[in-house]
């Protein structure tokens, strides 16, 4: 959800009268499509996969180049499968965002099964939060609905949409229904050392693999390739000892999903900072290198050189 005084000092958070009639527009005719059943929706989004894969050819040029860096082992037939892939999940899971609009937690919870809950109920008993990394993989926003299922509190980092404040209202009521609260990326901190304060156990759930500025002061290898990464986990992590969990989302079949939680660090604070982010950046190699159609390969992770001065933390 859009902070309204972030939006008042920037103005690209600032739409035209025009702009945002037709934002308005679209966003209704994405709520009649939320109501569609799924036999309809996944229909839709067998045509726009046809679209997709040959007719716009949505960002090719940059997928195959992201994964001609990742997988520099495999041939161009190989590369080409990955890429026909992903347009498939993608249509579908672009789809099945707008779907969540609309979906009940009963449809919901038969089509997302969430392992790993009970570990972290002894946390929830002592009052203390936990960190919660995710990434772009597979279809996240759904799992803005584990909120349902357990006693924390979900506090879910985000980036508001900038320039369309109906869209960005769409995807709000999409997270938040299940009972969870979006937190603009500028506050995950001071929010997460609140809750120390108050003792208010919160889940933080970040999707920690998304693109900072250049100047980032943390630079690694991920998918063989130079990245700048976002050091806000490791910092909170260090400064408040909270256990840090990894959500991993398996793709069972179309439409269905396992959410599985494992622990990754149980007293962040007595092991050093890099580790926790240089942890959960190779448990997403692995992830990623095993069923790599479900990564969003066509978003431009890897735009930024580094700059001089900032070495590569290994």
């Amino acid at each position: 959800m859009v902070d309204q005084e972030l939006a008042k000092r920037d103005k690209r958070f600032h739409e035209s009268p025009l702009k945002k009639l037709l934002n308005g527009t679209l966003v209704l005719f994405l709520k009649g499509i939320s109501k569609l059943p799924f036999w309809v929706i996944y229909g839709i989004s067998d045509v726009f996969y046809f679209l997709l894969k040959n007719v716009v050819k949505y960002r090719k040029k940059v997928i195959l180049e992201n994964l001609t860096y990742a997988f520099p082992e495999k041939s161009e037939e190989e590369k080409t499968q990955i890429l026909n892939k992903f347009y498939r999940h993608f249509c579908d899971f672009a789809l099945e965002t707008v779907k969540l609009y609309s979906m009940s937690d009963s449809e919901m919870k038969k089509r997302l099964t969430v392992k790993g809950l009970d570990l972290t109920e002894k946390y929830t008993r002592e009052g203390k939060s936990i960190i919660l990394l995710g990434f772009h993989y597979n279809n996240w926003e759904w799992c803005s609905s584990i909120q349902s299922r357990w006693n924390y509190k979900l506090l879910m980092i985000v980036n508001p949409l900038r320039g369309n404040y109906a869209m960005d209202r769409f995807v709000a009521h999409s997270r938040e229904k299940w009972g969870g609260e979006s937190v603009p990326v500028h506050k995950s901190a001071r929010v997460a050392i609140d809750a120390v304060r108050k003792k208010d156990p919160i889940a933080l759930w970040l999707a920690a693999d998304q693109t900072p500025a250049a100047n980032s002061p943390f630079w690694t290898m991920f998918l063989n390739r130079e990245a700048p990464f976002f050091s806000g986990p490791e910092k909170i992590a260090a400064k408040t000892n909270q256990p840090v969990f990894f959500l991993h989302l398996k793709k069972l079949r179309r439409g269905h999903y396992e959410a599985d939680l494992s622990l990754l660090f149980e007293e962040p604070g007595k092991v050093e900072s890099k580790d926790i982010l240089l942890t959960y950046i190779r448990r997403m190699e692995e992830i990623i290198g095993e069923t790599p159609e479900y990564y969003l390969w066509s978003h431009r992770r890897w735009k930024h050189k580094r700059p001089e001065g900032i070495e590569l933390t290994l």
